[in-house]
């Protein structure tokens, strides 16, 4: 293990990326670039006006930026580009297998086919297998809208079944509490999806809605998660199931006060498997190596602590066991090397 970390230790270990948003590696420039294609009117005009707009101190001001941006995102091809360009850049950050979030309602509701963005998407994760990263497609619900429209969505996915590897459920979580998504998640366990879902840093009812995601929905991970450090029975409940929690510093550091790594290094020394993720990197300024490097800085940690988030990583990701194991020694093999 090296003694100082450094940004080429970090952007060389293996990893696994389980909690991105394809919709949130947006950046301004292909942001404007698509805007100006298709014709849509953005308000802005620059790169530079993108950027300023990219601005917010909460979840739901995040919110009221991110999703009037994927206006711009009208063609199979469009969606193709965003895929591949964060794929390329995962690439880059020491990304080997990744689970990409995706949001089928914010694009349905604003007139896209549900064929335009999946093949685009899925083609994009065959692509990077050239340049040695495994991409898959996690499926969201947006909780803010009725569970009625999840079912439809589950409906909708059928025919492409074997392009989505599992769901979640994303959005505001105020006032949408887990078990507003019994049913849709009932189903979609009974189609063999893998399940996650959201539960957000510092949120109204935050240790209510990770009861209701553990021990009623019975998800297969749990996304952020942090909060649960305020009950030790549900702490030592994950740690029995060995159930993976997907933390995001960067992120939190921009919709609250504070990264919430004291949080992650204590669940992590207790045994949770926490991994380190990018979350919405266009927005909260940082890909994965950069999450990694900012916690490691501001929380003093050691080598031995970012092999453990990489390890953890594909520990808690849904491949098999021998791809577990051919990852982990991908990790044991880098730091000796290095």
């Amino acid at each position: 293990m090296p003694k100082k970390i450094t940004r080429e230790f970090i952007e060389g270990l293996p990893k696994a990326e389980l909690h991105l948003h394809l919709e949130g590696t947006l950046e301004p420039e292909l942001k404007l670039k698509l805007a100006q294609k298709n014709g849509i009117d953005i308000g802005q005009t620059t790169i530079e006006d993108v950027r300023k707009s990219y601005d917010y101190d909460s979840l739901a001001s995040f919110l009221a930026v991110y999703y009037p941006g994927m206006n711009v995102l009208q063609t199979e091809d469009d969606f193709y580009q965003l895929a591949l360009e964060y794929l390329q850049k995962a690439k880059l950050n020491g990304v080997r297998h990744v689970e990409m979030f995706f949001d089928p309602q914010a694009h349905l509701t604003r007139g896209i086919a549900f064929e335009t963005f999946i093949k685009g998407y899925h083609r994009a994760c065959v692509d990077a297998a050239a340049f040695n990263v495994d991409a898959h497609l996690i499926m969201c619900f947006l909780r803010d809208m009725p569970a009625k429209s999840a079912n439809e969505v589950l409906e909708m996915a059928k025919p492409y079944r074997d392009m989505i590897l599992g769901v979640g459920l994303d959005s505001d979580e105020h006032h949408n509490p887990p078990l507003k998504f019994a049913r849709p998640y009932s189903d979609a366990a009974d189609q063999g999806y893998y399940t996650t879902m959201h539960a957000d840093i510092d949120q109204v009812d935050s240790i209510e809605h990770i009861k209701q995601a553990l021990e009623i929905i019975e998800v297969d991970r749990l996304d952020h998660g942090t909060n649960i450090v305020e009950n030790q029975d549900l702490v030592d409940w994950v740690n029995q199931k060995q159930l993976g929690l997907t933390s995001c510093p960067l992120s939190n550091g921009f919709v609250t006060n504070d990264m919430k790594g004291k949080e992650i290094v204590e669940l992590m020394e207790q045994g949770v498997k926490v991994s380190i993720n990018s979350d919405d990197p266009a927005y909260f300024g940082g890909y994965i190596a950069d999450n990694y490097e900012a916690l490691a800085e501001k929380y003093d940690l050691t080598a031995e602590q970012l092999v453990t988030f990489a390890k953890n990583s594909f520990e808690t990701s849904w491949i098999s066991d021998f791809q577990k194991e051919t990852y982990l020694k991908e990790i044991d093999e880098f730091v000796e090397k290095f």
